[in-house]
């Protein structure tokens, strides 16, 4: 018996399952922000400042204060447990580069799609983009300073969501917050792969 409990003590430690996470959304939603709240590392940034050659293309209606914006991606990481690391890859926001949205969904076990309900339009591409490739997402509102406030299910309505899609309100500013949603995306994933497995052995 006590050479079993120090046999314990000296296995090593359990190799984390790493999970990816897409951060999606309009121009000027709070991606960028997002992942920076939470990432227990420096996040990877490719952001360039906005040139008055780009006004006529990015729409900074609502957003008027944005000085610079996300050309490739944003990368983070955060240990939610200690055998579950999740890494975060913001998306560009802009039209122009949805390009590269297929090669950094690759491998994506979910996906947030951040809301700002002052341009709650500019979510409906990466909505879109999610259904269609049965990527399992949740909505997370932006909740902005001085911008109206609606309740989960109103959005829901407003963005013509299946009823099993989480609605989420967040502060992308607060690494809580943020969390929680993380936590909501990786649960809402693993319940609909459940539920897959079920309907296969049945």
């Amino acid at each position: 018996m006590v050479f079993e409990r120090r046999a314990e003590r000296g296995k090593p430690p359990v190799e984390p399952v790493t999970l990816k996470i897409l951060v999606a959304g309009g121009f000027g939603v709070g991606k960028t922000t997002m992942v920076g709240a939470v990432s227990e590392i420096r996040p990877l940034r490719t952001e360039e400042v906005l040139t008055e050659a780009g006004r006529p293309v990015d729409d900074t209606d609502g957003v008027e204060g944005k000085r610079t914006t996300t050309v490739a991606m944003d990368f983070g990481r955060i240990t939610l447990r200690a055998d579950l690391v999740l890494y975060l890859f913001g998306t560009p926001g802009q039209e122009r580069f949805w390009f590269m949205w297929d090669e950094l969904s690759e491998g994506a076990l979910g996906a947030v799609v951040l809301a700002d309900t002052r341009r709650l339009e500019d979510c409906f591409a990466a909505v879109d983009y999610f259904e269609r490739r049965s990527i399992p997402f949740v909505v997370g509102v932006n909740c902005f300073e001085g911008a109206a406030r609606y309740p989960a299910e109103s959005v829901r309505k407003a963005l013509d969501l299946d009823p099993d899609v989480p609605v989420l309100l967040t502060d992308a500013r607060d690494r809580e917050s943020v969390k929680a949603v993380l936590i909501g995306v990786v649960q809402h994933a693993m319940d609909l792969a459940a539920e897959r497995r079920r309907a296969l052995a049945t």
